[in-house]
């Protein structure tokens, strides 16, 4: 009798713990939705006034009431790829030193101090940029730049400009020292679950630290290490205040990455305080773009993590 009460009880609780988790799913998802249709409901104006066009045009013009996203959306993934570029391979060389290279004394401390760079509030690296990087672009980077790349035939463009030192290439830098931490402190734990077996055994067969970090640790944590750099990725999208710091804040579309830009969230951080009502509008119908960039670039990891499990499961 008494086993069989407890029996029952068991399967209550465990029913209730079933609910529990499935409401605080139900709940995140309801949060997201919720968030995602009041931008666009407050942007409502702004999509009736400019239509599809505020999608897809590069002209934004709040006196005339002319509002097109193109140029934000330039810079926001423009800035988010620089950063990625530069913050990937760091962030391998980082994890793969503390975990390869580095001797037992070493790897704590250099581990606790980067972690420590994510603690940092963002505004910290925006005046760190605009006081420190800042001359250093105007002074040397921008005019090495101008003189040896802008002259090249096809990338020249993109490093031809005004020695200013603000611009999407100083965002995307302070952008990648900001999601560094992120992605080197995960692929630092995925690279400790490595069976220390495997390693071992290319070391005997004659194999380097490179040859066993790119035959052996990547391949067992690929799928750990693709959502690590999505998830700087995303950080990196969404980033406001560093960014707007360093990019210039322009609405003028340009392909220099030596000219001021301007980023998404740079640009409501920046406006939406003395915006009127249809510009507030436009703002929020704004940030219901950089929501959907952010959910599309989360759902194409998530789609390359899905293809690398069916891939290692066969």
């Amino acid at each position: 009798m008494g086993g069989g009460v407890q029996g029952r009880r068991r399967v209550v609780n465990d029913r209730v713990f079933r609910w529990v988790l499935l409401a605080t799913v139900g709940f995140v998802l309801l949060a997201l939705a919720c968030a995602a249709l009041s931008m666009l409901w407050g942007g409502r104006a702004a999509l009736q006034l400019s239509g599809l066009d505020f999608f897809f045009t590069a002209d934004w013009n709040p006196v005339e009431n002319r509002y097109g996203a193109l140029v934000p959306i330039y810079g926001t993934l423009v800035t988010a790829f620089i950063a990625m570029l530069i913050a990937v391979p760091v962030s391998f060389g980082i994890a793969f030193f503390l975990t390869e290279v580095a001797p037992r004394w070493l790897r704590g401390p250099v581990g606790t101090a980067i972690e420590l760079l994510a603690g940092i509030p963002s505004i910290i690296y925006g005046m760190w940029g605009l006081f420190v990087l800042v001359p250093v672009m105007t002074r040397h980077v921008t005019p090495w730049a101008n003189e040896h790349l802008g002259t090249l035939p096809v990338v020249g463009p993109l490093f031809q400009g005004p020695p200013i030192g603000i611009g999407m290439l100083t965002a995307g830098m302070v952008l990648a020292i900001m999601v560094i931490p992120f992605i080197s402190s995960v692929m630092r734990e995925v690279f400790l679950t490595v069976p220390t077996r495997l390693k071992e055994s290319a070391y005997a067969l004659g194999s380097t630290k490179w040859e066993v970090s790119w035959d052996i640790v990547l391949p067992y944590t690929r799928s750990a290490v693709i959502g690590g750099i999505f998830l700087g990725l995303g950080r990196a999208l969404g980033e406001t205040m560093a960014v707007a710091f360093v990019i210039g804040n322009s609405t003028r579309f340009t392909a220099s990455l030596l000219e001021p830009g301007t980023t998404i969230a740079a640009l409501i951080a920046n406006d939406f305080g003395e915006a009127t009502e249809t510009y507030r509008s436009a703002l929020l119908l704004l940030g219901f773009v950089l929501f959907i960039v952010t959910f599309i670039v989360l759902a194409i990891a998530r789609l390359m993590l899905r293809q690398l499990s069916r891939r290692e499961g066969r």
